[in-house]
């Protein structure tokens, strides 16, 4: 039987020429078929100013939306309605658990995965990679958020996730602190009405007002020895739930935005250097880049940051936006060299690819969803509110899922 196509070529990793054109499939070394299928070249054609136009286009509307929730919640000037804030927060939640399995998950397996030139090839072929490399990442974030977690616990006494009648002597949840932060705060009770003044702006943004008014919380052991006495003698209550809920959920973050920037990178590349498929990446990247900005943003909007670092939700919001256009434009200035259908460059995009789908499996089904509908003791009773932020969810969900089916 023989394997008939286009004059042959040296297959990328096959390490010897390839005659495609006359090819004994049962003789032939099947990697060898595999490398010479998938290899491909610089596809570079042109249009380089429009290319440049999307660096800017990118940047522009992914940084708007980036923004848009942070704002929302802590400057008054945006009277945003509650059903609008809800929605780019749940919506954005939904567009981070499709982005690990579709955008980062799917692409790694057929980059390292068995059925590659790179999963046929030494070591990569003795195990299948992209699964590995995404548990082993998502159980570091476990690990990271376990960590702050019990940080928080033994620093100030509070138990993450206790309901209303466990919070003796005053203890309560670390999201406590969203009742005076958040999106409460930058609006007022005409607006939002009387609901907005619980600590679920954290977890699961706006929803019942029915947890009791918050005490100080107080660690007696560290009373007892003297520990941390001065700090707790001149924090005020929300200077202190503030403190305790930042440091309990900025690690997680800063581990999501880090898995998000690495798959933004090799957005970039890959836009800055296609061929014909640019004109239909374009507009795909740009809705792809602000639907992931949105859920960046929204996830921050749900920090309280102290004072101290009031500055640092806008320089991360920034540095996502800017992500995707720095790599464009690295993209542009190796346009004529870059391959990004070659071994090497197979490699390391489904290695990175696999930690940032671990990353982000573990904060959107844990940090985002769970905690928001099924372990937050004071989410909202209200059945419309809940089926709104469902549905925010499966939108935001379906619509990074079909955006897929492009890039």
């Amino acid at each position: 039987m023989s394997f008939s196509t286009s004059a042959g070529q040296d297959a990328s990793g096959a390490g010897t020429l390839f005659n495609a054109s006359n090819v004994n499939l049962d003789t032939a070394n099947p990697r060898t078929i595999y490398c010479y299928l998938q290899s491909a070249k610089n596809e570079y054609d042109g249009g380089l100013g429009v290319r440049i136009s999307a660096l800017f286009v990118i940047l522009i509307v992914s940084s708007a939306v980036t923004f848009f929730p942070v704002l929302a919640t802590r400057s008054s000037r945006f009277k945003v309605p509650l059903y609008v804030y809800l929605f780019a927060r749940y919506f954005g939640a939904g567009v981070i658990v499709a982005t690990a399995f579709i955008h980062l998950l799917d692409p790694a397996y057929s980059e390292i995965g068995p059925l590659t030139c790179v999963g046929m090839t030494g070591g990569w072929a003795e195990y299948s990679w992209p699964p590995a490399i995404a548990l082993v990442s998502c159980m570091a974030v476990f690990l990271m958020d376990f960590g702050a977690e019990r940080y928080v616990e033994k620093k100030y006494g509070m138990a993450h996730g206790t309901t209303n009648g466990e919070r003796a002597g005053g203890l309560r949840s670390a999201s406590v602190d969203a009742a005076m932060l958040g999106y409460s705060l930058s609006h007022r009770p005409s607006q939002l009405g009387d609901h907005h003044q619980t600590h679920q702006h954290l977890h699961s943004g706006d929803q019942d007002g029915t947890a009791p008014a918050f005490q100080q919380p107080v660690n007696p052991k560290a009373l007892e020895s003297g520990e941390n006495a001065e700090t707790i003698s001149v924090l005020t209550e929300k200077e202190l739930a503030t403190e305790t809920s930042f440091r309990q959920q900025i690690a997680a973050f800063l581990i999501l935005e880090f898995g998000v920037i690495f798959h933004s990178v090799i957005i970039g590349l890959t836009l800055g250097t296609a061929g014909a498929e640019f004109s239909t990446l374009y507009p795909v990247i740009v809705f792809h880049q602000s639907f992931e900005g949105l859920g960046i943003g929204a996830r921050l909007s749900s920090i309280p940051f102290p004072k101290r670092v009031s500055w640092m939700p806008w320089i991360l919001c920034a540095s996502y936006g800017l992500t995707t256009p720095i790599a464009i434009s690295i993209g542009l200035g190796l346009r004529a060299t870059y391959n990004a259908g070659s071994f090497t460059a197979n490699i390391v995009s489904g290695v990175l690819d696999s930690l940032s789908a671990g990353i982000l499996l573990y904060t959107g089904l844990v940090e985002l969803l769970a905690r928001d509908f099924l372990f937050n003791p004071d989410r909202t009773h209200d059945d419309k509110q809940l089926t709104f932020m469902v549905c925010s969810v499966l939108l935001g969900a379906g619509v990074m899922s079909l955006l897929g089916e492009w890039a």
